[in-house]
């Protein structure tokens, strides 16, 4: 028995398109064939995820399921953009109103989706990577014909080759005719004779296909990567759909990304705050020298221009913006903190005596 599409997914009827996605995405992730080689439980829940989300992610056929049920998802079986009564229309008001004649042609195949995982490096600066994925692909044996020798197709018997049917009912408003997809031949007008044994008369059969993803420079978390044609055949010849690479991008040690830009908070000593220093900082580059000039404090930011990450569309980079944060040190051993007493001295400024911190002076005040 078919499982409701919403249970399939685990969210309510009213789920709208962002929910309907994230629960996909989700779903998709653990039942992956890729994710799970071998399991055929698993393979079967994905092909069902799909499914269901190939449905309730479209809004015409999401309202023609609710409508009609599973049954009006099959092949053939397009959604009517008047909720069942464009045959209405068309019988009182002729076929300037409704669907009218049936559109007939090559069913598509289905759109995919996959996730790649980019290092931080990669995603800055672009890189190629290999993707597997579990296809439709045209079947060899029959040359995607469906039939175990070419002369095996005939009219369909049901609908006499239009693949569709009609149903007359009587209603408050005269005569009514409904049209729908056949369900012998599936809305295409012909049955096969002899189906070929390798695809069981569906011209294509499941393979997995590798394919090289160009991820171009300065890709973010979230990006949508589309490959047209790379997605599943259609049924018996039928054009291929496209794959969907989402991409998910693994955070750096200590760079954070703000559109273009890379931002850093670094940790500087004391000594170097006061007196000034030219250090070796390392950027996604290679190695620079950054000038700390005398008297920088917390909050200070030096920017590196054009040492941040490169536009995607068009030319340039952005800056690197490096966030000052004045380090004070808490491992002194004796020879350091006298010298920092000396310093202060020096400087007029009062301190806590040896030995004593701010907690011994809250307890001889308390006491």
């Amino acid at each position: 028995m078919a499982r409701d599409y919403y249970e399939v997914l685990g969210v309510a009827r009213n789920a709208d398109v962002a929910e309907i996605k994230r629960a996909y995405r989700r779903l998709a992730r653990d039942s992956h064939p890729d994710a799970n080689p071998g399991d055929k439980q698993a393979e079967e829940r994905f092909k069902s995820i799909s499914a269901a989300y190939a449905v309730l992610s479209d809004p015409q056929r999401r309202l023609h399921y609710d409508r009609f049920g599973e049954s009006s998802q099959r092949v053939g079986a397009a959604g009517d953009p008047f909720g069942g009564f464009g045959d209405l229309f068309e019988t009182f008001f002729g076929s300037g109103f409704g669907t009218g004649s049936r559109r007939r042609g090559p069913i598509p195949g289905e759109d995919l989706e996959t996730v790649i995982e980019l290092e931080f490096e990669e995603a800055v600066f672009g890189c190629e990577q290999e993707i597997t994925v579990h296809t439709a692909v045209a079947c060899v044996e029959c040359e995607a014909t469906g039939t175990a020798d070419r002369g095996g197709t005939q009219s369909c018997e049901t609908c006499q080759g239009a693949g569709e049917v009609q149903r007359v009912r009587q209603s408050l408003l005269g005569q009514v005719v409904t049209r729908t997809a056949c369900p012998t031949c599936g809305g295409r007008g012909e049955t096969i004779v002899d189906p070929c044994g390798a695809c069981s008369g569906e011209g294509r059969v499941i393979e997995e296909q590798t394919f090289t993803v160009h991820v171009r420079a300065g890709v973010d978390e979230g990006t949508t990567l589309r490959l047209m044609g790379r997605g599943a055949v259609g049924p018996r010849g039928g054009p291929t759909g496209d794959l969907y690479v989402h991409v998910n991008v693994h955070p750096h040690d200590f760079f954070v990304r703000r559109d273009f830009d890379l931002l850093h908070r670094m940790e500087l000593p004391v000594t170097q705050a006061a007196l000034g220093a030219a250090i070796d900082y390392k950027t996604l580059d290679g190695d620079e020298v950054l000038n700390i000039p005398r008297g920088t404090v917390t909050g200070d930011v030096f920017r590196m221009r054009g040492s941040g990450v490169p536009h995607v569309e068009g030319r340039g980079r952005g800056d690197l913006l490096i966030e000052v944060v004045v380090a004070t040190p808490t491992d002194l051993d004796k020879g350091a903190e006298d010298f920092l007493r000396r310093l202060a001295a020096a400087r007029g400024e009062e301190v806590a005596p040896v030995g004593e911190g701010i907690m011994s002076k809250i307890r001889s005040a308390l006491s």
